[in-house]
């Protein structure tokens, strides 16, 4: 019984507020742009305000720098690209000899993983629990 009271109420309200509306539009219509352009007006100041203080706030530090970095590597890394057909004019396909896929197994590195320093403080020393 309480939650019909409380939406007859709010259905109340916002009927009143269409008539109010309808009103203002129909009786006095310069006046009722005007105050819907200040409102905006207001609004988007009050948005540029807060935009520029919060994003100022945040700023481009060092490890955002880092992280956009390791990002562009690994999209670099891992694009795909079409490649060609194998081919015996393609030097791509080339056979390759014994020793060299050893030598290449031994040297093969991540290149595209970077570590980015975080925040955490230097003094503590886990090991040594």
């Amino acid at each position: 019984m309480k939650r019909s009271k409380t939406a007859i109420l709010v259905y109340l309200i916002v009927g009143l507020a269409v008539i109010g509306l309808f009103s203002q539009l129909f009786g006095n219509t310069k006046n009722f742009l005007l105050n819907i352009f200040v409102m905006i007006g207001v609004a988007v100041i009050i948005f540029g305000v807060f935009y520029y203080f919060i994003s100022r706030k945040r700023g481009t530090s060092d490890e955002t720098k880092k992280y956009k970095q390791a990002v562009k590597q690994s999209k670099q890394k891992y694009q795909q690209n079409p490649s060609p057909g194998k081919g015996e004019d393609n030097p791509r396909w080339k056979k390759t000899t014994k020793s060299t896929a050893i030598n290449r197994k031994g040297k093969k590195r991540a290149t595209h993983l970077r570590v980015i320093e975080g925040n955490k403080s230097k003094g503590k020393d886990r090991a040594t629990f």
